[in-house]
């Protein structure tokens, strides 16, 4: 199993001073980076082949990579295009999707406890898996997974009013993926790149695969374990004040 982190954009929303600007995977809590804490957590849970997806301010990332104490260095992909969007960032990391086994996608400004990533990995059988979470504040900001019958029919941050479903719930931002899966997902991002279609979220990829049927998903539930998106100032504080002191120590 590997994972791939998606860590190439700018964090526009965050809002950071113009002359402070880190990428979001940066951000410390407790001490620690975002991206450090990912490290970590995957391999305490086996995952030590890890692909990081970059773009913005790359020679940050890069300097925390050697600040660390690791014992497997992740290999790193550069999106020089990272101003558009996330799936050129996962098309930049087709080779780790097309590489074989198990995949593991997941966006790098998440602050979670280890049980949310102990959902993703969980089991011995390869899966395509997604993390739902029930208890989530309704709006246009949050990716949505709406399910009928226990079985996924929508990723999206905006619904149609005539969609039917009967269980929904917020993504954490975490896919899993099997072999096949990883396949599939690579050459429907490859096909938003040859269409001109750069510009999109890597999730309508996801969508993509979800909505034409050509793999089951497992969908784990991780509604009560702390973890927060972090794109705006507010989630920073968030993060600090309210997930940080429930996470287990690293």
């Amino acid at each position: 199993m590997r994972a791939i982190i998606l860590a190439a954009g700018r964090g526009q929303r965050l809002k950071q001073p113009q002359d402070r600007q880190i990428p979001k995977c940066l951000l410390r809590f407790g001490g620690r980076s975002l991206l450090e804490r990912h490290l970590r957590l995957l391999a305490q849970l086996g995952v030590e082949q890890v692909v990081l997806a970059l773009g913005y301010r790359s020679d940050l990332i890069e300097a925390e990579l050697a600040r660390l104490d690791l014992r497997r260095r992740p290999q790193i992909v550069l999106n020089p295009a990272f101003e558009l969007g996330s799936v050129l960032t996962v098309h930049t990391a087709a080779a780790a999707l097309l590489g074989g086994g198990e995949v593991l996608l997941m966006d790098a400004d998440v602050l979670y406890h280890a049980r949310v990533l102990r959902a993703l990995v969980a089991g011995e059988q390869p899966a395509n898996r997604l993390l739902m979470d029930r208890d989530f504040e309704a709006g246009e900001e949050p990716v949505k997974i709406c399910l009928r019958a226990g079985v996924p029919v929508e990723l999206r941050k905006r619904l149609d009013p005539q969609l039917s479903y009967d269980a929904i719930g917020e993504s954490v931002g975490f896919f899993r993926f099997d072999e096949r899966g990883a396949r599939r997902l690579a050459q429907l991002v490859a096909g938003y790149v040859e269409r001109g279609a750069s510009d999109m979220p890597h999730e309508e990829a996801i969508r993509d695969l979800i909505r034409e049927g050509s793999q089951s998903f497992e969908i784990a539930d991780v509604t009560g374990a702390p973890w927060i998106e972090i794109d705006f100032p507010a989630d920073v504080l968030r993060a600090e004040r309210e997930v940080l002191p429930e996470l287990e120590p690293l």
